[in-house]
């Protein structure tokens, strides 16, 4: 029996699936950005999420086991580590870092970031296909985040890719999807999962991106900046949630003019007609 206040795991929607892998939830969460371990452990409990994704670069590996390492408060049996590839500008970095997140992890997932600009963090479009080639080749189960570019998410796929993470909004920005005609073409381009990365700043953003069709949504800053954290990550669970389930039960269509909810047919008249 499941305590009070606690999530029971929703199963009305589809799950995630990717790379042989199946998740029931569709919220990938960030850990970085909260005020302490003991409050990121609860946003994840109420935000229902099955992947959590780690800036390796920025993880003190040296102190793990010592409770003053971030991974010493994800338990590996609740969640799938999703190491990235955060602050790197280069191949060569990225590469090195995907490499060492997989002996230090074990794990063949690596979420590919190739930075192009410090100011807006968008990726290096070229860097990151190259980096993309170079991890799949050895091996690497390779989810890239990369700009809103239905070429570039093709190319990704065409190399090997098991999903694609188009930003909605620059990281850290809030701003929500700003380009949701992009989003719809990359889902009409590309075969593989569609994960919006970057630029939610609350649950209604989650919504559209699922409504769009999107296989998934990950966020943190949103969830770790809100003012209540934990309330944050269960609004941003039921977002995605009813997101999906209306995209799986299929809008009407949108019409200019009115269309009366109640049949005509029997309709009683003045005069009898």
């Amino acid at each position: 029996m499941k305590a009070q206040g606690e999530f029971v795991p929703f199963r009305g929607v589809s799950p995630l699936r990717f790379a042989g892998r199946e998740f029931l939830s569709r919220l990938l969460i960030g850990t970085g950005k909260y005020a302490d371990f003991e409050t990121m452990k609860k946003a994840f409990d109420a935000s229902g999420a099955e992947i959590v994704t780690v800036a390796i670069r920025r993880v003190p590996l040296e102190e793990k086991g010592t409770g003053k390492c971030l991974l010493d408060h994800i338990d590996p049996k609740k969640y799938t580590l999703l190491p990235n590839t955060a602050g790197c500008y280069s191949v060569k970095d990225a590469v090195l870092t995907a490499q060492l997140a997989r002996e230090a992890l074990q794990t063949d997932l690596i979420k590919l970031e190739v930075i192009g600009d410090p100011n807006t963090l968008f990726p290096d479009n070229e860097g990151l296909l190259e980096a993309a080639k170079v991890l799949v080749k050895d091996g690497f189960t390779v989810l890239p985040y990369t700009i809103d570019d239905p070429i570039v998410c093709k190319k990704l796929e065409d190399a090997g890719c098991a999903a694609v993470m188009p930003l909605g909004a620059p990281i850290g920005s809030g701003l929500g999807i700003r380009n949701p005609y992009n989003i719809q073409i990359i889902l009409e381009t590309i075969k593989i999962p569609v994960l919006v990365d970057a630029g939610v700043g609350t649950a209604s953003d989650c919504a559209i991106a699922m409504e769009l069709g999107c296989d998934a949504v990950l966020l943190n800053t949103a969830i770790a900046g809100a003012k209540n954290p934990v309330a944050m990550a269960r609004a941003m669970r039921l977002a995605v949630e009813a997101g999906r389930l209306a995209y799986e039960s299929g809008r009407i269509e949108r019409k200019l003019y009115a269309t009366a909810s109640s049949p005509l047919a029997g309709v009683v008249r003045a005069g009898g007609l």
